[in-house]
């Protein structure tokens, strides 16, 4: 066992790109971060497989900021003390829905439930006529692949320097961001198939490189789009920064717990790159 890094910070994102909020400790289960995309716009134009009606289609969701209007009620499971006392691995219950109200505060600085019809409205500012757009929620996070997303502070700052200007963290919308403890950049790619613990207890397993989208080329200040940044990871990167991860062991994770890789690499055909 060896430390690879630490938390820099965690983050999780309410509703489905738009933009999220910095934790200084969150449960981590095995749907994911708790609290994480638990809702999504569902797009009657989208293909049938990812049926999402993200920044792809609205750069300006990115700058809608969803944060849950009872904060100290969603750091982690209500019962979870409870359920870790009995020892066996016992999956703790979610939020009740009254908890997981969320409200979103639009680039205007109006704030709207993301319930409200009037969010739909400004979602759909701008866009050519056809969609249609209904609200999904759940407990099991809308993530595009897997529950956990990673991204090292190195990997981000070559990154920066490869597209010749400083790059917002928040482009890559990653769940944990890592400091490595002396790692190059991209080293989060070798932990694809081997067990990495968080803290006390929480254990995951990274599954696949990050396969990115045009999401990252928008600012997530002003929602302009620069398609040099995806051209440069595409290029140089085989279209991929960061990790996804499976939740092997549930546990709290908090900025500033090590990150422990714990066993060897898997055999030959383990951990290949995730198809989003």
């Amino acid at each position: 066992m060896r430390v690879v890094g630490r938390i820099q910070s965690v983050w999780r994102y309410p509703v489905k790109s738009m933009g999220g909020e910095e934790l200084g400790e969150v449960f981590v289960g095995f749907p994911g971060v708790y609290g994480d995309r638990a809702y999504a716009f569902r797009s009657s134009l989208a293909a049938k497989g990812f049926p999402y009606f993200t920044a792809r289609e609205q750069e300006q969701m990115p700058r809608c900021h969803a944060a849950y209007r009872h904060p100290e009620r969603m750091v982690m499971p209500p019962n979870l003390a409870e359920a870790a006392a009995l020892g066996s691995g016992v999956t703790p219950l979610y939020a009740d829905p009254a908890d997981q109200i969320v409200d979103v505060r639009t680039p205007a600085g109006e704030t709207l439930a993301v319930d409200d019809p009037r969010l739909i409205d400004l979602l759909r500012e701008g866009l050519r006529e056809g969609h249609v757009l209904s609200l999904l929620h759940s407990d099991r996070a809308f993530t595009d692949c897997r529950p956990v997303s990673l991204i090292s502070v190195q990997t981000m700052r070559q990154l920066s320097r490869e597209v010749g200007f400083d790059l917002d963290k928040r482009r890559f919308r990653a769940n944990v961001y890592v400091d490595l403890d002396g790692g190059p950049a991209f080293s989060e790619d070798a932990w694809v198939g081997r067990r990495l613990r968080i803290g006390a207890r929480a254990e995951i397993v990274p599954v696949g490189r990050d396969s990115r989208c045009k999401v990252i080329t928008l600012d997530p200040e002003t929602g302009r789009c620069n398609p040099e940044v995806l051209r440069c990871v595409a290029q140089s990167h085989n279209a991929k920064a960061g990790v996804y991860a499976a939740v092997l062991v549930e546990g709290v994770v908090r900025t500033g717990d090590a990150l422990v890789l714990i066993d060897a690499p898997t055999p030959a055909g383990g951990g290949q790159d995730e198809t989003p």
